[in-house]
């Protein structure tokens, strides 16, 4: 390590290494950071030279400006502290009444970054006082003795070969620990990033590092200059002076718009609204050449906070430092060189006596479930949130509206079933004693022959949602998936119209730190590129044999993944078929009489604790895998996250409902030739009513669970747990010491560090995907499934909204002109839905057998004597050996048993064979299907076409937008050129009215001079004559 020249002392003033403007200071943070590592590194990070009985010096930059030359000189740890330290500036100022601008309260916070510090202990000669701590200098020693001293001396080597210090005045050698290292390299590199934060025109202000460990903050202030300049690289939107009309359709469209508006009034949040509503102000990117033609009325109210914490935001991530590569903030956080970067809420959402914020506001109109009735406000929303959040909400609530007339339609059909259920000729023969339809035993040795009218009430419970009116009910919600889709489209646009969002360019994206640190161990393995010269990076990238590691662990462990969740589902069918088997033997009467039930009961809840888990699960096990990955940009990374872990939790919540709808009881085989698994356990049948009303069970249960479980209570429960954990974690961390610079209300930043980070909306889409299916799939079995799932989003968008208002720090604003890929998935799941309840319809119902029955093989035209059509014959002497009842007492009385299935009787030639109703059924299954997916999918795309994706009045504005805007442009050049040929033409007359002047001296001046000629003449005349 280099020392000084001289001591400490009596140091000579050096040139500082970086420049200093005076409109504008900066501080040349790479030369003297790379000077302290350098020394660092050459001293084996083993001592630190330390000044002793020095005074810690800080350099301060206050109101935009550094104090004095002789603060630079003496450079410290703390690179801009934007108020002075109490050892040279006197008391501390106190913190910002509001807890939202600098300590001058006049600067607003724009973003805060937090970190967690660790200040050495100072190491004292023997015989010395106690220990005490020290703050600022080792990194004062550091970036002297590293780049600010011009002597140098050699230190002398021990015996080792390691270089020892020498004995010089005033100054200790303190040995570092690899923990003290550590933490020394972490505030280089946050010095460094500071100082080419504020290279880029940021101001800064820092909190005191006054307790040996703790938590500091580092508030970040974007002057008028940087928001202007970021402002127009980003092309953002801002009004201008220029207003125009927006023009209405008239006719019974307005009218009935205005009665709308005028029921649906009380259900208007009261939130502050534009005065014209008819009139929208023109947007345009901001230009700084162009200023004139923006309705600037006070520059630091200009730019709304969303927005100037999304630029502050920009030049955090861009902003690079040389130590290890770091390539923004996202590197240093994932380095824990930080530990958080949030924007700070607009203030506190609760009290009395405070001003009204935006964030109080939003809490008081929409994140409490008292105003469960009243409409979102979506603009406020957007103007908080931003854009990319403001779609969320639209969405969710466009959606919700939607569920209410499908749920209104889902309620009639089965008021319909419930009213024609004593009517249903079925279910009345099979609940009909006096029909002795004897049934063969549902399992080997112990169960017993029984009677058909046992299972009335099964049957009468299927046709509550077994009926004509489900047929229909499906048709309804496939067009209403497409009207929701063609809808929110429509919705989509609207919101880019006002939002200005219309013309919204893809930006250029910055690349991941994991992507980074990649391609930053690439170039270290193949040692081609100097890793120093970060421009190397556009040139040098990833390719498929760096990432073929990645796409084989996806792969494998994804279809690991799909097979686990086959596994659960297997695994809950041998629960089934043992514990039926077990509970068969059972001496109870009672407990025999309801195995169905139970059965079914808890295999339903085991099905949906495995799902629960393996939800949690597959989410994390997406992340990782997306992470291996290794994507270059958050877009990327964003939808392969959605692709995996949609494809793994879709997998997860229907695989039981797949099974049930289409496999169970399909591989029975018959009596005297049953399927067996695991050596005697027969395959599990459905219930005499058909396979539908389980599947009813099976997806309201997992529908509700999930809902209940998964979307409200552990929304509610984990957040509160982890602010609870984090909160324990720092009171344990931190020791108690007396902090003389913290006021004793916390402020904005110590509020906000508390809330639990923003994740991404991943989460919140995909918990309303999966019920969107939920509603569509296999709504034939369920109508109700549109009801419980408006119930649901009514609480969920008040629990969403209050998560985001109260329990989440403030989302940085991204502006986003659609939902992205999530619009695929719906209109996936839409397209699916169609084919899926034409199955259900076609294959689980008993629809197609009834029709087939009244139409082909009724004699009479009724349902009479469906039930004896659907039961074949069986000749009990057919049965194996070993698996007659045991002791049965109708064993003497059955010479034929019946069971469920088109096959010939025991008399026939072809005994036991499929009968020829049993293809003709199959072959008008098929042709159902067929035939309900075409004509769904052909009134869907009728339905598409017939409603335009852009509403005909906003491609109208749009249009209209743009001429305005020409028309303005040509006015304001205009009225630029008047101005300045005003100026040339006052400039001309001036300088003719000055030639003129100039004219007039110069003829007096000219007769002057001849005058004066003619008096000299006439001198020399007289002179000569005398």
């Amino acid at each position: 390590m280099q020392l000084p020249a001289k001591p400490p002392g009596n140091m000579e003033t050096h040139k500082p290494d970086f420049p200093l403007a005076s409109s504008h200071p900066t501080l040349n943070g790479q030369k003297t950071a790379k000077s302290a590592r350098d020394s660092f590194s050459a001293y084996n990070s083993k001592y630190l030279t330390v000044p002793q009985n020095r005074t810690s010096l800080h350099s301060s930059r206050i109101n935009g400006a550094f104090e004095a030359p002789s603060c630079m000189e003496s450079f410290s740890s703390s690179i801009i502290n934007n108020y002075l330290d109490g050892t040279r500036g006197g008391a501390v100022d106190k913190a910002s009444p509001s807890g939202m601008h600098f300590r001058d309260s006049k600067r607003k916070v724009d973003y805060v970054l937090a970190y967690h510090y660790r200040n050495r202990l100072a190491r004292h000669p023997p015989g010395a006082g106690s220990p005490e701590p020290t703050r600022g200098s080792a990194s004062s020693a550091l970036v002297l003795n590293g780049g600010m001293g011009k002597g140098r001396a050699e230190l002398p080597r021990l015996d080792d070969g390691r270089r020892a210090p020498r004995e010089w005045p005033g100054l200790e050698v303190i040995e570092l620990g690899p923990l003290d290292a550590l933490e020394e390299e972490k505030r280089l590199q946050r010095e460094e990033y500071e100082r080419n934060l504020v290279e880029a025109g940021l101001e800064i202000e820092k909190d005191p590092e006054n307790k040996s460990q703790g938590l500091s903050f580092v508030r970040i202030h974007a002057p008028w200059q940087v928001l202007s300049r970021e402002a127009e690289l980003l092309k953002i939107k801002m009004p201008t002076k220029k207003m125009y009309e927006i023009t209405e359709e008239g006719g019974i469209l307005k009218k009935l718009n205005e009665i709308w508006c005028k029921v649906t009034e009380p259900l208007q949040p009261q939130v502050p609204q534009q005065e014209n509503t008819n009139m929208k102000s023109l947007s345009y990117p901001f230009s700084r050449e162009k200023i004139y033609l923006y309705n600037i009325k006070d520059k630091d109210t200009f730019f709304d906070n969303a927005t100037r914490s999304r630029i502050v935001r920009e030049i955090l991530k861009r902003t690079s430092t040389k130590a290890r590569n770091s390539m923004g903030i996202g590197t240093l956080i994932a380095n824990n060189v930080y530990d958080a970067a949030y924007p700070l809420h607009d203030g506190e959402y609760e009290g009395q006596n405070d001003d009204m914020n935006e964030r109080k506001l939003l809490y008081r109109e929409w994140a409490r479930y008292g105003v469960f009735y009243k409409f979102q406000p979506i603009d406020l929303i957007r103007k908080y949130f931003g854009e990319k959040i403001g779609l969320y909400f639209a969405w969710l609530g466009l959606y919700t509206e939607f569920l209410i007339p499908s749920s209104v339609v889902g309620i009639i059909v089965f008021l319909y079933g419930c009213i024609t259920i004593e009517s249903d000729i079925p279910s009345k023969e099979m609940c009909d004693q006096r029909n002795a339809f004897t049934m063969c035993p549902l399992c080997d040795k112990f169960c017993d022959y029984w009677n058909l009218s046992s299972a009335c009430a099964t049957a009468r419970a299927s046709h509550l949602f077994d009926n004509p009116a489900t047929v229909f009910f499906s048709i309804f919600m496939a067009l209403w998936a497409t009207m929701f889709l063609e809808q929110w489209k429509r919705l989509q646009m609207r919101l880019s119209y006002f939002w200005d969002l219309t013309g919204l360019e893809e930006e250029e994206e910055h690349p991941r730190p994991e992507y980074e640190t990649k391609l930053l161990q690439k170039k270290l393995k193949n040692k081609n590129i100097r890793t120093e010269n970060s421009n190397e990076n556009e040139k040098e990238k990833l390719t498929w044999s760096d990432r073929m590691p990645g796409y084989a662990a996806n792969f494998g462990l994804i279809l690991f993944m799909i097979m686990l969740t086959f596994s659960a589902v297997f695994g809950v069918i041998v629960y089934r078929i043992t514990t039926a088997a077990a509970l068969s033997f059972s001496t109870n009467e009672t407990t025999r009489s309801n195995v169905r039930v139970t059965v079914t009961a808890t295999a339903v809840i085991i099905n949906l604790v495995v799902i629960l888990i393996l939800d949690e699960i597959y989410g994390a096990v997406a992340k990782w895998l997306t992470e291996i990955e290794v994507p270059k940009t958050e877009k990327t990374f964003e939808e392969r996250l959605i692709l995996k872990a949609f494809l793994l939790k879709f997998v997860n919540s229907y695989a039981p409902i797949f099974y049930v709808a289409f496999f169970k009881g399909r591989f029975v085989g018959r009596p005297g030739h049953y399927v067996y698994v695991f050596d005697g356990y027969r395959m599990e049948e459905c219930a005499p009513g058909g396979c539908l009303m389980e599947l009813c069970i099976q997806l309201s249960i997992i529908m509700l669970g999930k809902q209940l479980i998964q979307n409200n209570l552990f929304e509610i429960g984990i957040p509160k747990l982890k602010k609870l954990f984090r909160k324990l974690k720092d009171e344990r961390t931190e020791p108690k010491e007396m902090d003389t610079n913290q006021s004793k209300d916390p402020q904005q930043w110590d509020l906000d560090y508390i809330l639990e980070p923003f994740t991404g909306l991943t989460p919140e889409y995909m918990e309303m995907i999966i019920q969107f299916g939920f509603v569509t799939l296999f709504v034939a079995s369920f109508p109700l499934a549109p009801l419980f799932a408006l119930l649901n989003n009514i609480i969920e968008v008040r629990l969403d909204a209050k998560k985001f208002v109260t329990e989440l720090r403030r989302p940085d604003t991204v502006r986003a002109k659609d939902i992205g890929i999530w619009y695929n998935i719906l209109s996936g799941i839409g397209k699916l839905s169609v084919i899926i309840n034409a199955f259900v319809i076609a294959v689980t119902s008993d629809f197609i057998p009834r029709l087939m029955y009244q139409y082909a093989y009724s004699q009479n035209g009724t349902m009479h004597g469906f039930i004896n059509h659907t039961l074949s014959y069986f000749n009990v002497s057919h049965l194996k050996a070993g698996t007659q009842p045991e002791n049965s007492p109708f064993a003497q009385d059955v010479l034929f048993c019946r069971f469920k299935d088109y096959r010939e009787p025991p008399w026939s030639q072809n005994q036991y064979e499929f009968s020829k109703q049993y293809w003709a059924v199959l072959s008008a299954r098929l042709a159902f299907v067929i035939l309900f997916q075409n004509l769904v999918m052909f009134l869907s795309v009728l339905v598409d076409w017939m409603i335009p994706d852009i509403p005909k009045g906003i491609s109208e504005q749009i249009k209209k937008e743009k001429s305005v805007l020409v028309d303005f442009f040509l006015k304001e050049e205009h009225e630029k050129l008047k101005l300045i040929e005003s100026f040339i033409a006052r400039d001309k007359q001036r300088r003719k009215s000055g030639t003129k002047g100039e004219r007039i001296r110069a003829a007096s001046f000219c007769q002057f001079n001849r005058s004066q000629k003619s008096s000299f003449a006439s001198f020399s005349s007289q002179h000569t004559e005398v």
